[in-house]
């Protein structure tokens, strides 16, 4: 299966809809899933209100389902299509998104530590010239974007 492919159609769907898409995954296990989570560009006007909508992602998942199907981007057994949005506890994956979401209260995993940490909690602080800066307790913390294994927005309620 040719996941860029995959990809590729999605882009084409989401942003004819005005939208992008944020992540893609591909799964095994009882069943096989191909997850596309879609997002509103930073920016663009939002008629329904803020974030997805559920009917962004049903128009996605019809558009794409035809274009999967038609260009047998899925081969072989049945498969599930599944649509969503990135969540309020989204994944930080692109240098961007550490600079759109500044202000925002993140965690951060590390590959290797910085201060003697490989977890950090704090607010965005931004993005520049591929560090990662991240308010905790009153000062500023430069984190290389190469090393982030994994991070996170947390949802505050």
């Amino acid at each position: 299966m040719d996941l860029v492919r995959i990809r590729e159609a999605a882009e084409r769907v989401a942003r004819s809809e005005g939208l992008e898409v944020f992540d893609l995954e591909w799964k095994i296990g009882k069943q096989r899933l191909l997850r596309i989570y879609i997002d509103r560009l930073p920016g663009a006007a939002n008629p329904e209100g803020a974030g997805i909508s559920h009917k962004d992602c049903e128009r996605v998942s019809e558009q794409l389902s035809v274009i999967l199907d038609v260009e047998d981007l899925v081969p072989g057994p049945a498969y599930v299509l599944e649509v969503s949005s990135p969540g309020l506890d989204r994944k930080l994956i692109k240098p961007a998104d550490y600079q759109r979401f500044v202000g925002r209260l993140a965690k951060i995993w590390l590959n290797e530590p910085v201060e003697n940490q490989k977890y950090m909690e704090g607010r965005l602080a931004g993005y520049a010239e591929g560090v990662v800066k991240l308010a905790l307790k009153g000062r500023e913390v430069s984190i290389p974007y190469d090393g982030i294994r994994k991070a996170n927005l947390v949802v505050e309620l």
